[in-house]
This record gives structure tokens, sequence and C-alpha cells, in this order.
């Protein structure tokens, strides 16, 4: 019922496996400043991380986002057709030649893959040695589990013993815990079956500041001159990430 309440008015009724649903978001992430600064904070960690030589960046899931603005070669494409993308693919599955690309780029993406064995495999192709996939995603933590229940519409299913999971829809269908599980919790298995890509770096972060925005599916959220305050409150919190995480920042590199 809260979760309905609470639901941006630009959203309601629409499709959520849609070329509307993004036209939505569009605005919406351009309205509320609060939550376009999260999301330039989000583009920055990921440039952060990318290879010094990063002339071919793919970015799989753009949706209505902006990460071309901070790194501008990176290539927008998305599984279906809207207006803020340049490619149409199936990012289980990118038809990208062997060994062709720099890095893939992702912002809560993986999580809505039902079958990422072969989108990391695919990752594990196309890369040149030394390149990188960086995503940002929903993470599993004390903290997370009860906001994720009550207040987001998609599962999170961390008990789930499989990687995979029934699908509605490439948005619609997802699994939150999906991160969580293939590179903390199955990390043994993740690296026993994709021996050349390499765990560079896992970063649980923003317990609080996404959950203030409302996101992109609700009209709540802290007016933009609020983030900086914020931002430091959450800082207390550095020690215990673990328990109080809601994202997290996962680097992965091809070895060489």
């Amino acid at each position: 019922m809260a979760k309905k309440w609470f639901a941006h008015p630009l959203l309601r009724g629409l499709d959520l496996d849609s070329e509307s649903l993004f036209i939505a978001q569009h605005k919406i992430l351009r309205r509320k400043q609060f939550l376009k600064k999260i999301y330039l904070d989000f583009y920055s960690l990921i440039k952060n991380q990318l290879p010094d030589e990063k002339r071919k960046v793919i970015e799989l899931g753009s949706g209505a986002g902006f990460m071309n603005e901070l790194v501008p070669q990176t290539v927008r494409t998305d599984v279906f057709f809207h207006p803020y993308i340049q490619i149409v693919l199936d990012g289980a599955a990118p038809p990208f030649p062997d060994e062709s690309l720099d890095a893939v780029v992702a912002l809560n993406v993986f999580h809505h893959i039902p079958k990422v064995r072969s989108l990391l495999s695919s990752v594990s192709r196309i890369l040149r040695p030394g390149g990188r996939i960086v995503m940002v995603e929903p993470w599993v933590s004390t903290w997370s589990k009860k906001i994720y229940k009550h207040l987001h519409q998609e599962p999170l299913d961390w008990m789930a013993d499989q990687w995979e999971f029934l699908t509605s829809g490439p948005v619609s269908g997802a699994n939150q815990a999906l991160p969580w599980i293939v590179f903390q919790r199955d990390r043994e298995i993740f690296e026993a079956e994709f021996p050349r890509l390499r765990i560079v770096k896992i970063q649980p972060m923003m317990p609080f500041r996404y959950l203030l925005s409302g996101g992109v599916s609700s009209w709540i959220g802290l007016p933009g001159f609020l983030y900086q305050p914020v931002k430091i409150f959450e800082n207390l919190f550095a020690r215990g990430m673990d328990r109080w995480a809601m994202f997290a920042l996962v680097v992965i590199e091809k070895v060489k």
C-alpha cells in the first residue's frame, strides 16, 4: 500500500517495460535535484574506476541517465528503443567482437538480468585484457533488507539458491540481491567459473541518500540544498557500512 501511495504521478499506470517509462523517468531525474546529485556521484564513482585508456566504453541499460555527460565516449544502450540511447541490444549477450572494448559500465542493471552467467561470459570475451566492468548495484545489508522489502517494488531474495530468476520483462523482472549473491556470498563460485575476471573492488555505500531522495519512482524527496549535509551525515556510518549500505560499487577487471 505504501509503495502505491508514494508512486510518482508521471509513472502511474505506465508499463514498466515500455518507452513511456524512460521518458517519464527522464523528466523526474532532471526535476529532482537531490536525486540528480546522487546520479552524479554514482557516475563519478564509475568514471574514477575506468581504465586509463578508455577509448571504447559501452553502457548497458542506460535508461534515462546521463553517464555520457561525464564520460563522453560512452555508447548508450538499452534492451529496447527509447529516445535516450544509441544502440538497442540484449545486455546479457552484447554483440561486440572479442577483446574490442575497454570498459563496460552499468547503473542498476545487473540485478535485472535473469541469466547473469551469460552476461559475465560475454564481458569476459569482449573486454580487452586490463579492461573493466564497473557497476553500481543494490546491496544486501541488515538495513537494506528492511527498506527494500517495504519501500521498493522490486524483490530482494537474498536466500535464492540460484543466480537465475524468472522474469516478466527487462525492467519489471529483478532480484535486487543478485549482485551481493554473485560477488560476495558466492564469490568462490564466481572466481572458479570466470577465472579471467578478477574482483578489484566492492565498496558498500549510501545507506540514506537514495532513500531520502525518493528515487525515480516516488514523488517525495529532499530538496537539492540538503544533499551535502546528508552526505556528510552518512560518513558517520562508514565503519559499519556492511550493516547499513543500500548500494555498492563493484569493479571487475579482465586479467591480462
